[in-house]
């Protein structure tokens, strides 16, 4: 009888963890989203987002233009999967309504020219996060089926409006694609050639081994493979094959590729839920590890990672650079900094906007309660088993026949 109790009790433990970390990343989500949606739904983002520049800033008046787009896009490509759910606790059901309908207003006021939060369209960063934007119209079809006729086009007038833009040759060339892979999926005429030439670059020229591609012609240690490479490409591909097949030939290879690179990112993430401050862009905080919560979101994550482990290994990085006093302004606004406010981390583009890519840490978010991410005892990651005596397996690099 004893023992059954304590077999209970400790079942009910385990069964309160795993529901007390959805509530933190649901905690943790509105903590940083709610300022950007509610405010844009009120047409008023402009108005009341304070716009911190790096101290190298290239160019003051422009980044400031665009900072607005960039926190909406970002936002908006980490929240699309959740907004597509539904179901779940009658509390998540309240909370992600209301964020549908601060979504709808959002999207609404960021493409009409008649309101005072209408978008910068044109122009270099505009094309980055119109792109961040329509992978979020990607990953959440309520949205885009929801909108209004007029919206709509307004949309896919915002978005043509980028094509004039020539992509920096570099992980660019995704950008252009992403926005084409958008109108692919939603049946609107598309440039297959802007989709063809960002795969081709990346499948035949910019692949340098053991699940990483270089950025353009020359290989960089950042985490550009996670921040866009390798979601964009997996999107990309997911969404024009299942339109016209027309990357059956690279579907595999991009497979075993994201799949070690997954591997990869889960062992960067130290016990503590800190990870090597390498690269520039170190300021997404939490977004450095966008492909791996994308992997799990895409329930693709190879054998070697079990769901309850990625789980735990994103819980520590979310709950670490969240956690210092000064990461977020008196009123909610996320600062410049890695772990709390740190100017000094932020390259030359960087503005409150560009923080906000630390959202696509919540793309799990879109799975429901009842998934294994979820569902799934916490579990150690490699870092808290190997540093703790525990068994751990060797690593080996992937090679590709």
């Amino acid at each position: 009888m004893v023992f059954g109790l304590v077999l209970n009790i400790q079942a009910q433990k385990k069964n309160s963890a795993k529901a007390n970390d959805r509530k933190v990343w649901l905690s943790q989500m509105d903590k940083i989203v709610r300022p950007v949606l509610s405010n844009l739904a009120e047409d008023k983002l402009k108005e009341r987002m304070p716009v911190q520049l790096s101290n190298k800033i290239d160019n003051k008046s422009s980044r400031e233009k665009v900072s607005y787009l960039e926190a909406f896009g970002r936002v908006m490509s980490g929240i699309g999967p959740w907004l597509n759910l539904e179901g779940g606790s009658k509390e998540e059901v309240a909370l992600r309504n209301q964020y549908r309908q601060w979504a709808l207003k959002a999207v609404a006021n960021s493409v009409n020219p008649a309101a005072k939060d209408y978008m910068q369209w044109n122009g270099g960063q505009p094309l980055v996060d119109a792109s961040f934007l329509a992978l979020g119209l990607v990953r959440c079809p309520w949205l885009w089926e929801n909108l209004d006729n007029q919206v709509k086009e307004q949309v896919i007038t915002a978005f043509k409006t980028t094509r004039g833009t020539m992509p920096v040759f570099s992980n660019w060339v995704l950008f252009t694609g992403m926005i084409e892979t958008f109108f692919c999926q939603y049946g609107l005429e598309y440039d297959a050639v802007r989709i063809e030439y960002g795969v081709r670059e990346f499948a035949n020229h910019w692949y340098v081994g053991d699940g990483m591609y270089s950025d353009g012609m020359n290989f960089a240690l950042d985490y550009y493979n996670s921040y866009v490479i390798q979601p964009y490409l997996a999107t990309i591909l997911s969404v024009v094959n299942n339109k016209r097949k027309s990357y059956n030939w690279y579907a595999p290879n991009l497979q075993k590729i994201t799949q070690r690179y997954a591997e990869i990112q889960e062992r960067l993430i130290n016990t503590d839920g800190t990870f090597p401050v390498l690269g520039r862009s170190i300021a997404y905080r939490g977004g450095a590890f966008h492909h791996l919560a994308d992997m799990a979101l895409r329930k693709q994550l190879p054998e070697s990672l079990s769901p309850g482990q990625v789980r735990s290994a994103l819980t520590a990085v979310l709950n670490k650079t969240l956690e210092a006093p000064t990461t977020f302004t008196k009123e909610g606004w996320l600062n410049i900094g890695l772990y709390g406010l740190q100017p000094d981390v932020a390259d030359f583009y960087i503005t409150t906007g560009s923080l906000y890519l630390c959202a696509t840490i919540f793309l799990p978010l879109g799975l429901p309660e009842s998934d294994p991410f979820w569902s799934s005892p916490a579990a150690p990651w490699t870092a808290v088993k190997a540093w703790s005596g525990q068994p751990v397996k060797g690593d080996h690099a992937l090679e590709l026949k």
